[in-house]
């Protein structure tokens, strides 16, 4: 779907204050000296009701981001710093990384929820799609009957508009969005704060990407959870974000929210994955696309990781890795002064810089 050719105005979530905060999160991949530094440092933060798009190509680390903060990182993947802290309803604040074993499963599905990628594959094919609901149900509310909790499972279906009489149908009967829809209402089961969505949409044709898109926007407004919507697709953040942060290379080299990322990309990365796609509307122009391949985690290259792609790369770009922050017009106020960007090129205080952007990074 290219949801962001259409001149669509910005999601109105109601935003509040952080309910999932990602501090200075490090994760290798092995456990000897030449481990894979696959994130680095990586800071993220996700406010109650809002929907955070999480974007880039793949092997960039947005899954491995998701899987370390909800401590679900499979071995040989190990967290070496870095916090991760959820607030409650209750206010709350809890490092998630430092949680008991006990603690952890009392939270999952009920602080946090995760829709794998895949995950139309995630239901087991012998069960009745009923019982596979009701079991989660049971297993962290264990003196709920199991009638009530079939009951809540036909309005969990039927509240992602599949009709109550599937409760009784096999995986294999459902569509691929059906199913879909099946593992998104079992995420809901327990009212979680957090929803984490991985790649949900896809192995979907793009008639049921834009269901499944519009469902979670709705879903979001009526329960007021908050989101975080992984895709390697930037196009398709744009009508259901209100603020994307685009990864690259274990890095988080742009945050900003979706329609200053769509109308006025600061880091030449975004511009690239914007120029990747063509437009439903206006003039004609030619596809671009990203020179050059990701760099090899184990050999990363001095400086800025996208240097060797980049078009507007210097010299310091080569030598000196940027850090995320301000950009040099955050003088400016308003939504430019909340927006972060690794990048050389936006730091008027380097030397050898003058702060002049390149005009397709100045608009």
């Amino acid at each position: 779907m290219t949801a962001s050719t259409l001149d669509v105005p910005a999601p109105t979530g109601t935003v509040g204050e952080p309910v999932l905060e990602i501090e200075n999160l490090s994760v290798d991949y092995g456990y000897t000296d030449d481990a894979t530094h696959v994130l680095r440092d990586v800071s993220l933060t996700l406010h109650r009701g809002e929907v955070l798009g999480l974007a880039g190509e793949s092997g960039c680390g947005k899954s491995t981001l998701a899987y370390a903060a909800t401590r679900l990182l499979p071995p040989p993947g190990l967290i070496t710093s870095g916090s991760v802290h959820f607030t409650g309803r209750d206010g709350q604040r809890t490092d998630v990384l430092r949680q008991s074993d006990a603690e952890l499963r009392a939270s999952r599905w009920q602080d946090t929820a995760i829709v794998f990628q895949g995950a139309m594959n995630s239901l087991n094919p012998v069960y009745r799609i009923g019982r596979q609901i009701a079991d989660g149900i049971l297993a962290h509310r264990p003196g709920m009957r199991r009638k009530e909790a079939w009951d809540q499972a036909a309005s969990l279906l039927e509240m992602v508009g599949i009709n109550a009489d599937r409760l009784r149908d096999f995986p294999h009967q459902l569509s691929g969005g059906m199913r879909q829809r099946v593992m998104i209402a079992m995420a809901l089961a327990l009212d979680p704060q957090v929803l984490i969505m991985d790649e949900p949409t896809t192995a979907l044709d793009v008639v049921m990407q834009r269901q499944i898109v519009e469902e979670i926007a709705d879903l979001r407004e009526r329960l007021g959870f908050s989101v975080v919507f992984i895709t390697h697709d930037v196009s398709l953040l744009i009508e259901i974000a209100d603020r994307i942060a685009i990864m690259y290379a274990g890095d988080i080299v742009e945050d900003a929210g979706a329609q200053d990322v769509y109308r006025r990309p600061r880091h030449p990365y975004s511009a690239a994955l914007l120029h990747s796609f063509p437009p439903l509307r206006g003039e004609r122009r030619e596809l671009t696309g990203i020179p050059g391949s990701p760099p090899d985690m184990q050999k990363m290259p001095p400086g800025c990781p996208f240097a060797p792609r980049c078009a507007h790369v210097t010299d310091v770009c080569r030598q000196v890795r940027p850090v995320l922050g301000p950009t040099a017009l955050a003088d400016r106020g308003g939504r430019e002064a909340e927006r972060s960007v690794a990048c050389h090129l936006h730091d008027a205080d380097l030397e050898g810089i003058d702060g002049t952007l390149p005009a397709d990074l100045a608009r």
